[in-house]
């Protein structure tokens, strides 16, 4: 499988490429409007035809490139069925794999970031989406978010992976690429070690985090998998193809 880690640096979000040796067909997860164009190139330049997007959840911090790519590109989206978005084409679930040539994707239901957060595992990685980032995690204060619920996707289902499982996760604000389950759930400061899960609710209450200031605009446009919608101000114009200052969106 061809592999490679592409960064929109505004909004700190890893796109995922992978593509399949033999068929030479890819797919994106996670891939931004803002670099779309980039996107294509690599792919391009290895030689690979894309022929879907995923992502793991209804964006806050920046609009999905899912449409415009398959504008572009002829590619299909697939989103989790839970959001029951009607601009998909494939709705992921789990226990339902996702299979592109030799690829097979294997769709994990995490809520708690949002109520329809999916992780994706795919030969010895686990693409986390925001439920589970390097040494933290993603809030859960909107899209239905709930700290209990997201407790329990971490430690019951992305922590009985095996140790060696490498965590890519959709964001980092610190310029870290790559982890492991067996990292995580050792120094994890919010959800490894045997950190109860009273102590957890009560750090993600304690967060104050700002309101992000996009989320009213991108989570309907990302329910349409990626239009600005309409009443933008003008000053966040341009914040439909890039955005700053929203962690953990």
């Amino acid at each position: 499988m061809i592999f490679r880690q592409l960064l929109e640096p505004v909004s700190s979000t890893y796109t995922y490429l992978l593509g399949c040796e033999e068929t030479r067909q890819a797919m994106l997860i996670d891939a931004v409007l803002a670099t779309w164009q980039r996107d294509l190139e690599e792919l391009n330049k290895l030689g690979l035809k894309l022929a879907c997007t995923f992502d793991s959840h209804i964006h806050a911090d920046h609009i999905s490139a899912a449409r415009k790519l398959k504008m572009e590109a002829g590619s299909r989206i697939a989103h989790p069925a839970f959001d029951n978005l009607a601009c998909a084409d494939v709705g992921l679930e789990e226990g339902k794999p996702f299979e592109l040539g030799s690829i097979r994707v294997e769709p994990l239901f995490t809520p708690g970031h949002t109520d329809g957060h999916h992780a994706y595992r795919v030969d010895g990685r686990v693409l986390t989406g925001d439920a589970l980032l390097i040494d933290g995690c993603g809030r859960t204060d909107f899209q239905n978010g709930d700290a209990p619920t997201l407790y329990r996707s971490v430690r019951d289902k992305l922590f009985a992976l095996p140790e060696d499982t490498l965590v890519y996760p959709a964001h980092d604000y610190q310029g870290r690429r790559v982890s492991s389950v067996g990292q995580e759930k050792t120094r994890n400061p919010r959800l490894g070690g045997d950190k109860p899960l009273a102590e957890f609710v009560k750090i993600m209450q304690e967060l104050k985090l700002a309101y992000p200031k996009f989320i009213d605009y991108a989570v309907p446009g990302n329910r349409e998998c990626g239009k600005c919608p309409y009443g933008v101000p003008e000053n966040l114009q341009e914040y439909c193809a890039q955005i700053g200052e929203s962690v953990q969106g």
